[in-house]
């Protein structure tokens, strides 16, 4: 029977390298109920910063008498042999129990679950999955927030709802430790842990120093960890075997790694990089007016065009999905963009969401104009527009300069620079030089982000 370690800490910063444990609590739970616990304040044996004795109510005197973490390290490593270790955000935690493990020369290792990705999973549809308000809409009463035992409390009950919901078989969400034994010998396994759990790109590089692969994420220590547990294919193993060292650059925004990634993996062409040395957009929309005057989409290969499409597309898959999205919010004809064969009218005017213009029902000028709108929907909303993203930390902001229908570039903003006037922005963009995929890339992303993403936009 598998037993879980329901963990939380305390810590007097938020990074595992740099900062110390405060507090700590441990319940195992053994699928049903609590069967053991641990719950101890520690004694960081540094000064607790003042925002974090505001959150968290531990001040210096309150730790001065409780134990050092080499004090309780051997309770720690006994009370969670042979468990799953879960936590909410599971890697802040098990970081830093790692961290402090490894200032003592003992290499701790556990499988690892994440009640926040269990949660989006099986309980879906909630606002937001921090403990705090996934726990009020859950209606889990959290008995001192911000204190290591509350949290830890928070977390099982929570915890036992999503085992009862998973069928009581939460092996899918398990995630298994790396072994170091699979692993090239020069590769350190200990850098895994210094790796940030943030947005940017990566590069893996062999034993000869030789870049063999580029790759972005939004949490760069999960996807790589992800390259050194891949056995779906040869060249996944092949790959994995090769990885001697990793580098990484932080970017805060998805848009800025995506568009280093296109371009970095086209300069230096690594091994493992094959399918992306090329144009990662191999399809496009394009628009054509027939004998009757109807403005008609289709797909086509880009391979197989000369003209420019409106926007392209990674495949034939997502350029369907966003052909039939077009389709069905601007009430256009399945049959002119060719999405319904018939000789007669299509599927959509049967059920009355086409106007006719597939049997000419419609007249083609009105028909047109929404076929214009859905156009200009595709393209970029101005000309000249700077998209503002997240920085690489929290005082940032990133901006991108799309002017005069070119990408330009990208800076960082501190706040306080956000206010600045538009020349000023200018003046700070680290200038690129825009290739074939840049502005398929901005177009995908900006599809894809509608809702989350703010633009200011100049003349």
């Amino acid at each position: 029977m598998k037993k879980f370690a329901i963990i939380d800490v305390e810590t007097t910063g938020g990074s595992p390298g740099s900062s110390k444990i405060t507090e700590i609590a441990i319940f195992i739970h053994d699928g049903t109920r609590i069967i053991d616990e641990f719950v101890s304040l520690v004694n960081p044996e540094t000064e607790i910063p003042k925002f974090v004795v505001h959150l968290t109510g531990i001040t210096d005197q309150m730790v001065a008498t409780a134990p050092r973490f080499f004090e309780i390290a051997k309770k720690i490593v006994e009370i969670t042999e042979d468990c799953i270790f879960v936590a909410h955000n599971v890697g802040f935690d098990y970081g830093m129990i790692r961290s402090e493990f490894k200032s003592l020369g003992y290499d701790y290792r556990r499988p690892q679950l994440c009640t926040v990705r269990t949660s989006r999973q099986l309980l879906p549809g909630h606002e937001s999955y921090s403990l705090g308000k996934l726990a009020r809409s859950l209606n889990v009463v959290v008995d001192g927030r911000h204190r290591a035992g509350g949290d830890a409390m928070a977390t099982a009950e929570i915890f036992t709802m999503l085992f009862e919901k998973s069928g009581r078989n939460l092996q899918h969400f398990i995630q298994d430790e790396i072994n170091p034994s699979i692993l090239h010998p020069n590769l350190d396994i200990g850098a895994l842990d210094q790796l940030p759990e943030k947005t940017g790109v990566y590069f893996l590089y062999d034993e000869t120093n030789c870049l063999i692969y580029i790759g972005k994420s939004k949490n760069i220590k999960k996807r790589v960890e992800q390259h050194l547990r891949n056995t779906s294919g040869k060249k996944a193993v092949e790959m994995r075997n090769e990885i001697c060292r990793i580098e990484y650059e932080l970017t805060g925004s998805e848009l800025i790694a995506l568009l280093k990634e296109s371009k970095l993996i086209k300069k230096h062409t690594p091994r493992f990089n094959r399918r992306l040395r090329t144009s990662r957009f191999t399809h496009g929309l394009f628009a054509y007016e027939d004998q009757r005057g109807y403005i008609n989409l289709t797909i086509d290969q880009l391979k197989n065009r000369i003209e420019t499409p409106i926007t392209t597309f990674a495949g034939i898959t997502e350029a369907k999905n966003a052909l039939h999205k077009i389709t069905n919010d601007y009430e256009l004809c399945q049959k002119l963009n060719g999405l319904y064969q018939s000789s007669g009218s299509c599927f959509r005017y049967q059920t009355k969401e086409c106007m006719g213009a597939c049997i000419g029902e419609e007249a083609a000028e009105e028909y047109n104009r929404r076929v214009d709108a859905a156009l200009d929907h595709l393209s970029f909303t101005s000309p000249s527009f700077f998209i503002l993203d997240k920085g690489r930390q929290r005082t940032e902001k990133s901006i991108i300069l799309i002017e005069n229908n070119t990408y330009i570039g990208y800076a960082y903003l501190h706040f306080s620079e956000l206010k600045r006037t538009i020349n000023y922005w200018k003046s700070k963009i680290d200038i690129q030089t825009e290739d074939r995929d840049d502005r398929s890339i901005i177009q995908q992303f900006l599809r894809k982000n509608t809702e989350k993403i703010k633009t200011r936009t100049f003349d």
